[in-house]
């Protein structure tokens, strides 16, 4: 039996904040948001996973973040993607350099990965949105 999914509609105003120089804010809510709506897609091929260590820093991912992944999304070159290599499930983004694959970090204290011949590695899908606290 599944469980009926609760709509959650927050106010969405339709005045942009501006990360530059300050302007007037608007005193109307455009309309209402659901996060769900906004971040999920496919729903029936989306999962939440939570980061764990700080090889991906750089991409703006960080340690305990929670990531939004598409399992439907084609897995291609400079996707960020969750993948199991040889049993371990890691976080990194999908390179191309001459003619081999890897598995790349974001942050040059890890090693890329290439990915052999041979060797076990599913791509369990694409990251397609970060949630992390600024504080």
């Amino acid at each position: 039996m599944g469980r009926k999914k609760k709509k959650i509609k927050l106010p969405l105003y339709s005045s942009k904040v501006s990360a530059g120089f300050p302007s007037p804010a608007d005193d109307f809510i455009d309309k209402t948001l659901d996060l769900n709506d906004l971040v999920i897609k496919h729903p029936q091929a989306t999962f939440f996973v939570r980061v764990s260590g700080n090889s991906m820093i750089n991409a703006g991912i960080k340690d305990g973040d929670i990531l939004v992944v598409d399992k439907s999304l084609e897995p291609v070159e400079g996707k960020i993607v969750i993948a199991n290599v040889e049993g371990e499930f890691v976080l990194k983004r999908i390179r191309k350099k001459n003619g081999k694959l890897y598995l790349f970090p974001e942050n040059s204290d890890f090693n890329p990965i290439e990915i052999k011949e041979g060797m076990e590695c599913e791509i369990w899908g694409v990251v397609t949105y970060v949630i992390h606290k600024t504080i």
